[in-house]
């Protein structure tokens, strides 16, 4: 595959300014590295605390994007077991895989972990360079924009659920925060076997969404009080798990008052509000003896896993892009997803 010298990409200057499209130079690779011809970059709201919000990158101008799948045009001399053509997915947390965490196959708390489209260049660009130990084959006949979303919208909630909650065939679940990953996270845990799945937002269609994608309650918190609600219809038991998708004090105390007696919560939403989450008070926690974890991310093989049950038939996620947009439209696409124009669950930007 011929690789030209310069790319187009989508750059980030400034918070509250629009990415430029500019003509940059196609990254270098280095022996270990493999250089990727984008097709497919999905946006997620970390994107959004990006461009709108402040959230800090490591250097400015930088093409921003976590989620990119395409085909492979370059491998380092060192690369072995790699094709020029291979359809790939790229893993967007680059790792050691030295230190201990690594070792343990926790690459997602690398102790020297940065992420791709945050810490270095991303993925809206014609071309993006990773070490070849971040790629994930895919089949060729699976689209490139799901292999996009696998990248991080869908393992993040399947790591949340079913590495970190173990959630077990039977177990209800409150689910906070039906955006893109929480709609993820329903269909996840219908396909795991889960008993009752609670689902809290307070955007109808969302809700109206997940009760399509197998939620059995749907609860709106502008409307009634969601822990109040789940224990009503749990016999004043409660849940067995919960996962927060939002991160924020409400959402986080919430979660913490909808599971049973020795529940399990699982807190994914980053928030970024300005204010620090106040749980629920101590004797409720200690006493009823929850365990509250947090769940960042996901492993490596936790997309290996996902590309396998997409190719298999047991979980469909073409339908979770609800909108597509080209490079050159990428300020539309983040309008869409920071103002939720026409609600969107993912949006993908095609290269």
């Amino acid at each position: 595959m011929k690789v030209p010298e310069t790319m187009k990409a989508a750059r980030f200057y400034e918070v509250n300014k629009p990415l430029v499209i500019e003509t940059v130079p196609v990254p270098e690779i280095k022996e270990d590295d493999a250089l990727i011809q984008v097709k497919a970059a999905g946006l997620c709201g970390s994107d959004i605390h990006l461009v709108f919000e402040g959230a800090p990158t490591a250097f400015k101008p930088i093409i921003l994007g976590h989620e990119a799948a395409g085909i492979l045009a370059k491998i380092g001399r060192n690369v072995q077991d790699w094709k020029i053509g291979t359809h790939v997915s790229v893993y967007p947390i680059i790792y050691c895989g030295k230190c201990v965490n690594c070792a343990s196959g926790n690459m997602e708390i690398c102790l020297s972990r940065s992420v791709v489209g945050v810490y270095r260049d991303g993925a809206l660009a014609e071309y993006l360079a990773v070490p070849a130990k971040n790629l994930v084959r895919l089949p060729e006949n699976m689209p490139l924009t799901v292999g996009a979303i696998i990248c991080d919208a869908v393992p993040t909630p399947f790591h949340a659920l079913i590495d970190r909650l173990n959630l077990k065939p039977g177990e209800s679940i409150a689910i906070y925060g039906t955006g893109g990953l929480g709609l993820h996270a329903v269909q996840i845990a219908k396909m795991a076997g889960a008993g009752r799945i609670f689902a809290i937002d307070p955007l109808e269609e969302q809700l109206n969404r997940a009760k399509k994608m197998g939620a059995d309650m749907m609860i709106n918190p502008n409307l009634e009080t969601p822990s109040d609600t789940i224990r009503n219809a749990t016999d004043g038991l409660g849940v067995d798990v919960a996962a927060d998708f939002v991160g924020i004090d409400e959402t986080v105390n919430q979660s913490m008052m909808s599971v049973k007696p020795g529940g399990r919560v699982a807190v994914v939403g980053l928030g970024f509000g300005p204010n620090p989450v106040v749980a629920v008070p101590i004797r409720h926690f200690v006493l009823r003896e929850i365990s509250l974890l947090a769940s960042y991310g996901f492993n490596k093989r936790t997309i290996e896993r996902l590309v396998d049950l997409v190719a298999s038939g047991r979980l469909e996620l073409l339908d979770s892009i609800t909108h597509n947009f080209k490079l050159d439209q990428v300020n539309m696409a983040l309008k869409y997803l920071h103002e939720k124009i026409e609600n969107p669950i993912r949006v993908v930007v095609t290269i």
